[in-house]
């Protein structure tokens, strides 16, 4: 299997490296690029067009619901909400996130959200945006 192209999207350097870190050590995940706020998120993803987005909810200049607003869903990829508040859940999933991870993130409960993306995305290429629709 084609493994799944990961950008990871956070203001926080420190929980960023924690996520990437995690990306890194995980099989089947391959991080494609990191962004410090939302423009650069909405940047990265339109130029890299990745298969999965850990995003920070509350970011400068974009927050992570105006990156995933701003997306036309042809280039929309999984969404995993990463966030320190919790009242964002249902928001999260009424924009069809994949998860929604509160900070700090464990290994386990990381590992659960890859299996559940995996789970959504499914197959390679670009099988795994139509999966997302």
């Amino acid at each position: 299997m084609t493994p799944i192209r990961v950008i990871v999207a956070d203001d926080e350097a420190l929980a960023r490296e924690r996520i990437t870190s995690l990306v890194r050590e995980t099989p089947g995940l391959t991080l494609v690029g990191e962004a410090a706020h939302g423009l650069e998120a909405l940047d990265l993803v339109t130029s890299l067009e990745p298969d999965l987005l850990f995003l920070d909810v509350e970011m400068p200049e974009l927050g992570g619901f105006d990156v995933v607003a701003a997306l036309d869903d042809q280039a929309l990829p999984g969404i995993v909400f990463v966030t320190a508040y919790d009242e964002y859940a249902i928001k999260a999933f009424e924009v069809n996130a994949i998860d929604y991870l509160l900070k700090p993130v464990s290994p386990e409960r990381f590992a659960a959200t890859v299996e559940r993306a995996v789970a959504r995305l499914g197959g390679p290429g670009p099988s795994r945006r139509e999966a997302l629709r």
